[in-house]
């Protein structure tokens, strides 16, 4: 059993390197983040993406997501879906996905408010089947022997809930949101402290046109993320044109950690391409590899919807 426990230390170890409270706020996958976002970007969109954490050092952890959310006119608000996987190290398996529904209204001449809802299920799945254990080891050929023990951690689902609020008044929109609201271990083991955090996250932004001959604007944003023992800020600002945007973001968190992020998006009628580079600029506790993730997807527009009939729509950035 000493060896089973040690197992679990090496998986705890890399899930914690992956810095959760250094994520940032990604307007590709807010709806994750913030239910009441769900379909005010008016159009129907379906985004994909895919993430590779600390390229070039072999650790073997990866994530890809999909998502749809729209405006739904007969629902007075917007609706979504969203499903996404972590393959970690080839030990973990994160698999989740949700639906959620934000509720549009009209406070006043100017003031909209959007309130949200998700529901979701988390599946974390071991193998290790691929997991070297030390009396596997030969001091001269490596890992060649036969393991005397067998390693056998069940899959286990559980579900959660998240919730948000957004305001937008004039070229200023923001708000924020309670994730993992029913806090759920989907560890399936009593030794290691694997709950789902309960997180606030409070974000901005706003839009300003710098030339409306050449549809030039900028976009600044900010978020701060904050749990228990983990705080995280970002900034930055997002320039775009009709077909090429260009963006940076400073993100900074409680454990002495500075990252910068930079990367552009191409579109093209309703279809749009974009990619970030983030890397470490200053290592709290020198832990982080310079090169720190590596972000692409494309968003498709599947539906366009009378924008009048909807309470607000927002252009967000392409971050």
């Amino acid at each position: 059993m000493v060896k089973y426990f040690l197992c679990l230390i090496c998986i705890t170890l890399i899930i914690s390197a992956r810095s959760p409270g250094q994520g940032g706020l990604n307007y590709q996958s807010t709806m994750i983040s913030n239910p009441s976002v769900t379909g005010s970007a008016g159009n129907g969109i379906l985004r994909l993406s895919y993430l590779n954490l600390y390229p070039g050092n072999s650790y073997n952890l990866h994530s890809v997501s999909l998502s749809y959310d729209s405006y739904f006119p007969s629902l007075h608000g917007g609706a979504g879906f969203y499903i996404s996987d972590e393959y970690l190290g080839g030990i973990i398996n994160n698999l989740a996905g949700g639906i959620s529904y934000s509720y549009f209204l009209q406070a006043s001449e100017k003031l909209y408010v959007s309130a949200g809802l998700s529901a979701s299920f988390y599946h974390r799945g071991y193998d290790f089947s691929n997991a070297v254990l030390p009396d596997q080891i030969d001091p001269l050929l490596g890992a060649v022997l036969q393991s005397g023990e067998t390693l056998s951690v069940r899959g286990k689902t559980v579900f959660d809930l998240a919730t948000g609020i957004m305001f937008m008044s004039g070229k200023f929109f923001g708000g924020f949101s309670v994730k993992h609201l029913a806090e759920p271990d989907p560890s399936g083991t009593d030794y290691t402290r694997g709950n789902l955090q309960r997180m606030l996250v409070v974000h901005g932004a706003g839009d300003f046109s710098i030339s409306r001959e050449r549809n030039i604007r900028i976009l600044p944003l900010a978020s701060i993320e904050t749990g228990k023992g983990i705080f995280s800020a970002a900034a930055g600002a997002s320039l775009e044109s009709k077909y090429l945007s260009v963006n940076a973001i400073i993100l900074t968190d409680n454990g002495g950690n500075l990252d910068l992020q930079t990367g552009f998006s191409i579109s093209s009628g309703n279809f749009m391409v974009f990619y970030s580079y983030r890397f470490n600029v200053v290592s709290g506790e020198n832990l982080l590899p310079f090169s720190l993730q590596h972000h692409t997807g494309i968003a498709l527009g599947l539906n366009n919807v009378d924008k009048r009939k909807t309470v607000k729509t927002i252009n967000f950035p392409k971050l």
